[in-house]
């Protein structure tokens, strides 16, 4: 399994919390934590900015992925409005996580609360080069469903 040095500081939000951690062996994901100063109540279809109080330093050729946990969508409906959030090598800021609350119910989410996960990858960068067609498959230009069920 590959590692790679992920360097980070902490907004004063986020003195005191642990780093984010991989919970089991077989991890990709580790979760991110809410750095509230106060519980706050994500109302039934509200949408809330939550910080981590983190800031990452990615090694070039690198991203942090931001997700949803699968544990919260299920039971209670909160999942990230833009997901994956993607956190590019250059970027400093904090990590923020736009939250959104599907659910019936107010939700609450107080400090040190587990409220998303991250997964650092590897990525490519396109070279796209024009052409006047493409190359043929089986599927070729089969939109939505074409595959089966």
């Amino acid at each position: 399994m590959d590692k790679v040095r992920v360097y980070v500081s902490r907004t004063d939000a986020g003195k005191g919390l642990p780093l984010p951690q991989y919970m089991t062996p077989g991890a990709a994901g580790m979760d991110l934590l809410a750095a509230v100063g106060q519980p706050e109540v994500l109302m039934p279809g509200e949408i809330k900015l939550i910080p981590t109080g983190l800031c990452l330093a990615l090694p070039r050729g690198y991203e942090a992925q931001i997700r949803p946990r699968s544990g919260l969508a299920l039971k209670h409906g909160i999942t990230l409005v833009n997901t994956p959030g993607t956190i590019d090598s250059d970027y400093r800021g904090e990590i923020g996580l736009i939250l959104i609350n599907h659910g019936q119910a107010p939700f609450e989410i107080n400090r040190g609360d587990r409220v998303a996960q991250m997964v650092i990858n590897k990525f490519a960068r396109a070279e796209f080069a024009e052409t006047e067609s493409l190359d043929d498959t089986q599927r070729s230009s089969g939109g939505f469903g074409s595959t089966g069920k």
